[in-house]
């Protein structure tokens, strides 16, 4: 009898483990996120996490259009200056306080007041943010703006816990806590961050995880490999010469999908301690590096024929897209003949990057381009969350970036184009570009605003504060084994009704 019992107590035991392994999600990011407060991050993968542990008032849908999440409604009045947002009953926030009107107004408050917030640019049109009812909120604004229900379907709209915001204050990223579906647990930095499964969630029927294991793998090898093994289930990016390797093989899925965004080199126009620099001088400099680049080479040899050369924030087949300045083809000796203008026989500069395989590849593809119309450049390859800071502070000349998209165009250009803006890194200033995007935002006439972006891609697209190099696919591996994935163009990583088999 003691020896039925010990068998039977073994196998409940084996196969409870065996229902938890199953519950348990491990996806491998391309990069270790930066800071987990979204106020105040700006990397790409952590809106991949953000998007299992902090919902936002609305989301997007495969086709890009927005969706109710943490707002059920929403209405805009008349003139445009308010906007009035009914929110979902019952929602908790991960720490078990309520999700009402009274946290919303805080958090939008906080994006816009908190000193080291990122997300005021992206609100800068609201000029009060109230609690008009137990679940309603209305945004007074300075003015009409086209955007903003855009941007509160990502970090601007994302719901904080007051209580533990408060509590933490600028270090809420360490420890935050939202209303997403899962809740956060730990962080070791380039190692992992783990969520598990909040029981309160207001949509949980839709959640099959126990726990989601988030872990960052730089080199696009050893992310495949680690798919291919076994031990990670879902690959956030694959590298494009790696597609064919996961379509032929029968243990794994294939799914791609083009983004919202693009891919460039930021040049340090004016800003922090590396301001007074010999590109920031020189209109003629930085396009003479753009010209030198083979934008068709790289999208061939790097990402095997999947991206789009591009020359502004959005693709060649975007409707927003200015079709009067093509993607030029690299001109050489219009490049050489820049640099003499500019008073220069060489040009040395140095040019930061992303220690990743493939924007290593890029580079050095560059760097060699651009070596034949007199840049001498000098890499310096580093880890993401240091490139990031770097930026962030002005510590660079040249620096390569990535910006994942958004839906709406201003979520393209304000942050980064605006003199305001809060992702603008680089010191860039033309109070021509400032009025053209403002104005854009208070438009609501497609058309309308659509020329006022032609207008402002004709500006930047000469002065080239960023060099766009182009627009790159999405492509994803996972496993056989996993149920019910599927890709969106903002690239987010959504795991309801996910499941592994």
């Amino acid at each position: 009898m003691t020896r039925l019992f010990l068998s039977s107590t073994a196998l409940a035991l084996s196969l409870i483990a065996g229902m938890a392994q199953a519950a348990d999600l491990r996806i491998a990011l391309q990069d270790d996120p930066d800071m987990l407060d979204p106020a105040q991050s700006r990397s790409f993968v952590g809106r991949i996490v953000y998007a299992s542990l902090c919902d936002k008032l609305v989301d997007l849908n495969q086709n890009a259009e927005i969706v109710p999440m943490l707002a059920t409604d929403w209405s805009t009045s008349e003139d445009g200056l308010k906007l009035v947002l009914n929110l979902r009953e019952g929602v908790k926030f991960h720490d078990g306080e309520p999700m009402d009107a009274a946290a919303v107004a805080y958090t939008l408050n906080r994006n816009l007041t908190l000193k080291e917030s990122r997300r005021k640019s992206e609100l800068g049109s609201v000029e009060k943010v109230e609690a008009t009812g137990p679940l309603q909120v209305t945004l007074t604004l300075k003015a009409p703006d086209a955007s903003l229900l855009a941007q509160l379907s990502d970090r601007a709209g994302m719901i904080v816990s007051p209580k533990a915001a408060e509590a933490a204050g600028a270090d809420f990223g360490l420890k935050p806590v939202c209303a997403g579906p899962f809740k956060f647990v730990e962080r070791i930095a380039q190692d992992r961050i783990v969520l598990e499964r909040f029981a309160d969630y207001w949509d949980k029927d839709r959640i099959h995880f126990d726990k989601v294991t988030f872990v960052p793998i730089p080199d696009t090898t050893v992310r495949l490999a680690n798919l291919q093994s076994g031990d990670v289930h879902l690959v956030d990016r694959i590298a494009a010469t790696d597609a064919e390797a996961v379509r032929q093989n029968s243990a794994l899925g294939y799914a791609e999908v083009v983004g919202l965004g693009s891919m460039g080199i930021y040049v340090n126009t004016g800003f922090g301690p590396k301001a007074d620099n010999v590109m920031a001088k020189s209109v003629e400099l930085r396009q003479a590096f753009s010209a030198a680049i083979d934008r068709e080479a790289i999208n061939q040899v790097v990402f095997s024929g999947t991206a789009l050369p591009g020359n502004q924030p959005w693709s060649p087949v975007s409707p927003w897209y200015n079709a009067d300045i093509p993607v030029q083809p690299r001109d050489i000796e219009r490049a050489k003949a820049l640099v003499k203008a500019a008073g220069h026989d060489r040009v040395q500069v140095q040019l930061e990057h992303h220690n990743n395989p493939v924007v290593t590849q890029t580079m050095q593809m560059i760097q060699a381009m651009v070596a034949e119309a007199g840049f001498d450049v000098q890499l310096v390859s580093t880890e993401f969350a240091t490139l990031l800071t770097m930026q962030q502070e002005g510590n660079y000349v040249m620096s390569r970036g990535d910006w994942s998209g958004r839906a709406d165009p201003d979520g393209n250009t304000h942050a980064f184009y605006h003199s305001k803006g809060g992702l603008n890194n680089f010191g860039y200033s033309n109070p021509e570009v400032d009025r053209l995007l403002d104005e854009a935002r208070a438009l609501s006439d497609p058309e309308s605003r659509k020329q006022k972006y032609a207008e402002f891609a004709s500006i930047i697209t000469q002065e080239l504060p960023i060099i766009t190099l182009g627009h790159q696919k999405f492509l994803y591996g996972f496993t056989t084994k996993l149920e019910g994935f599927q890709a969106y163009p903002d690239a987010m990583i959504r795991l309801q009704d996910v499941k592994l088999q």
